[in-house]
């Protein structure tokens, strides 16, 4: 659980961002001290001090020593990220699914239009191995694996980086609806799942975009349902 001055944290890293990215605070203009920040809301300098250092690390904050801290050059043109603490809880997962399915289906639509053979072999693999696997990490892997590749097969690298990108952050909650100490029956559950890939795959296989569309449409809407049920159970991630 996160502690009370994690979130005033939070909350401070939040304000400076949205400050920046309106232009409110631009690129070499100063952040204001720590004193001033304590008096005008009330938080203690450890919380400036822990909210600094994460904006910082996202590259929108630079020290200069005895001057004070400036917001960084390019800090409105920064890479995208979602960091681990912000997908913490169900809801979070559902924004990240929500923002997800459009991509995933224009992905897929692309791919039906510009797959290889080598690239339907890699498909088919990942298949395989989400098909014979009884344990939740290979499960993950292969689940990983498969829109990897489907990316792959777009021939555009973009669509490889993000589904990267967004895999690394849903692989705790992969884990969580993935479960189950039983290999036989998360093999089933595993295998459940792969019927909506294999649906996927199958209009990729026939160049049919506006069937690999509606197949991962499908497919997310079903994973959507699945982390509403584990909301409705009081899962966490």
């Amino acid at each position: 659980m996160a502690t009370k001055a994690a979130s005033l944290a939070d909350d401070l890293v939040q304000r400076f961002e949205q400050q920046i990215e309106r232009g409110d605070m631009p690129p070499g203009s100063r952040f204001p001290t720590e004193k001033a920040i304590t008096e005008s809301f009330g938080v203690s300098r450890t919380v400036v001090r822990e909210a600094y250092s994460r904006l910082a690390a996202r590259g929108l904050l630079i020290s200069r020593r005895g001057s004070g801290a400036y917001v960084a050059e390019g800090a409105q043109y920064r890479a995208f990220q979602v960091t681990a603490d912000e997908v913490s809880e169900i809801d979070d997962v559902l924004r990240l699914l929500e923002m997800r399915m459009g991509f995933e289906m224009e992905m897929a639509a692309l791919a039906a239009e510009r797959r290889t053979d080598a690239d339907l072999a890699e498909i088919r693999k990942a298949l395989a191995t989400m098909d014979s696997s009884t344990d939740v990490d290979g499960s993950v892997a292969a689940d990983a694996a498969f829109h990897a590749a489907i990316a792959r097969a777009t021939g555009n690298d973009y669509f490889l980086r993000f589904t990267q990108f967004l895999g690394v952050r849903l692989v705790p909650s992969r884990k969580l609806y993935l479960q189950g100490s039983d290999p036989k029956k998360h093999q089933r559950y595993a295998r459940t799942i792969n019927r909506d890939h294999e649906a996927i795959y199958a209009a990729i296989e026939t160049g049919d975009a506006n069937a690999a569309r509606r197949a991962a449409r499908q497919h997310m809407v079903k994973s959507v349902k699945r982390y509403e049920k584990l909301k409705a159970a009081g899962k966490a991630v």
